[in-house]
């Protein structure tokens, strides 16, 4: 029989803190430290509609990748995952499949969102499934738990949705006269405006921009334009933040080529050649991180994500279904490279680089060596860890990295890079993961019991340093 009840040292107050100075980094220095969510997929809708969610499993379960992928390892057919199953049904299959999670971060974050949220001590299993299913889902049904409710119970400040140029932003802007306690900006992903790997959805895309910006598509020169255009709308509705989720950054110098005639090409339908597309990508890439600087934003590149790899199940169920993996992509050279070529007329703004693929820890913890010139504290930053990598030894490899080959000091810290509204206690076990790090070096002998520095550090990189790195402010707002 699978226990149920929590062991008392499991997720004590003292949970991950290994030693007395961890526990007075952590409580008297971290832990009620506001939360700047600077990358997550929220849907805007739901923080604006300030939803209610029917039961435990529409905003626990549905969209969530990370448990799907378990639960399909172990054996749970699809019915039960993104099928037809009903609520309480999928729920019980969760709750079946999550003693089988442990050592995986789902373990730790599925227990903590269950306690941090809904006051529930008993380990999930397939015992009290039935149980926690409807006492969670009455507390879904207060005032409490609405989406804003949520957020504010986890000290959010700050949120950064994920949007499209051609989204309207209509959300944002109804959420940001509502006065709203937690702040929530757009952060611009123009990743489709140059995927020309394929003329249809490309074309039909620029249709979607086109309408959006009121005047034809025709030209990479009228692209250029379109996507100004964007950034100027979106820089109007407090935007400062720019994505790309990118298998690699691209680089092409290759003189006999023609943003203009690659676009040509794809507009008639027609395939570019893997040289075609790496050349356009570029040059597209190049001019947005131009405007970016001439804004002031900053701008992320979420670097190495093998993306749709299981064809048969992308035709069934779609795209970021859990079918995605850590890809090996070379990335060192063109990543210095395309840095360089912004750096050299002095146009790099402010940027965050994260790899999938921890090989790369070493090469991205030095490259932002090479471009922190001094006119902004950690200028160029080395990201935390993220999606496989946003677990305990995943977290615990990028600080190590970052602090042997950089300044950690400088690091902005965590965020969520989640679809989900109870995904924020993944805050709370990166601050007690980063204090355990510093402290163990305090026993070691390797720093100095120094409480007030070495606190002061806990707290920049928990909030501090991201405060001071974004320039978000209502005052944004030109509407």
């Amino acid at each position: 029989m699978i226990p149920v009840q929590t062991h008392p040292t499991f997720l004590s107050d003292d949970f991950l803190l290994k030693n007395e100075f961890a526990k007075i980094l952590y409580h008297d220095y971290a832990k009620e430290l506001p939360i700047i969510d600077y990358h997550n997929h929220l849907p805007p809708s739901e923080i604006r509609q300030n939803k209610k969610f029917e039961n435990i499993s529409k905003i626990w379960l549905a969209g969530d990748h990370y448990k799907w992928r378990a639960m399909r390892t172990l054996g749970v057919k699809e019915k039960f995952i993104t099928g037809d199953a009903t609520d309480p049904e999928k729920f019980e299959k969760w709750a079946y499949t999550l003693p089988y999670t442990m050592r995986n971060p789902l373990y730790h974050w599925s227990q903590m969102e269950l306690k941090r949220y809904f006051d529930v001590d008993d380990l999930l299993g397939p015992n009290n499934a039935q149980e926690i299913y409807f006492k969670t889902t009455e507390m879904l049904q207060e005032d409490r738990f609405t989406t804003q409710q949520l957020l504010e119970r986890m000290n959010v400040e700050l949120v950064c949705s994920t949007d499209d140029p051609v989204d309207t932003l209509e959300h944002h802007e109804v959420y940001f006269h509502s006065k709203g306690q937690v702040q929530l900006y757009p952060a611009f992903r123009p990743d489709k405006s140059f995927a020309i790997e394929n003329p249809e959805n490309y074309r039909s895309y620029l249709e979607k921009l086109s309408d959006c910006v009121g005047f034809e598509i025709n030209s990479f020169d009228t692209l250029i334009e379109a996507l100004s255009n964007r950034v100027e709308f979106f820089h109007s509705r407090g935007c400062r933040l720019s994505d790309h989720g990118l298998e690699k950054l691209v680089y092409s110098s290759d003189s006999r080529l023609s943003a203009d005639g690659i676009l040509q090409k794809v507009l008639r339908g027609n395939q570019a050649s893997p040289d075609e597309i790496e050349y356009f990508k570029f040059k597209v890439l190049k001019k947005l991180a131009k405007m970016y600087h001439a804004k002031g934003w900053v701008q992320q590149f979420h670097l190495g994500a093998l993306r749709n790899t299981n064809s048969r199940m992308l035709k069934v169920l779609g795209p970021d279904t859990g079918f995605d993996s850590i890809g090996d992509f070379d990335q060192a050279l063109a990543l210095a490279r395309f840095l360089n070529e912004l750096d050299s007329t002095d146009q790099l703004t402010k940027t965050v680089i994260y790899n999938l693929n921890p090989r790369d820890n070493e090469v991205f913890a030095t490259m932002i060596g090479n471009f922190n010139d001094g006119s902004v504290k950690g200028k160029i930053q080395f990201g935390s860890g993220w999606w496989y990598l946003d677990q305990k030894d995943g977290m615990e490899k990028q600080m190590n990295t970052l602090s042997n080959m950089g300044l950690i000091s400088c690091f902005i810290g965590m965020l969520t890079d989640s679809r989900s509204f109870l995904s924020f206690p993944r805050h709370e076990y990166f601050r007690r993961i980063l204090c355990n790090l510093f402290s163990q070096d305090v026993e070691n002998g390797e720093l100095p019991w120094d409480e007030k520095w070495l606190g002061k550090l806990i707290s920049d990189i928990c909030y501090n340093n991201a405060k001071n790195y974004f320039d978000f402010s209502p005052s944004n707002y030109r509407i």
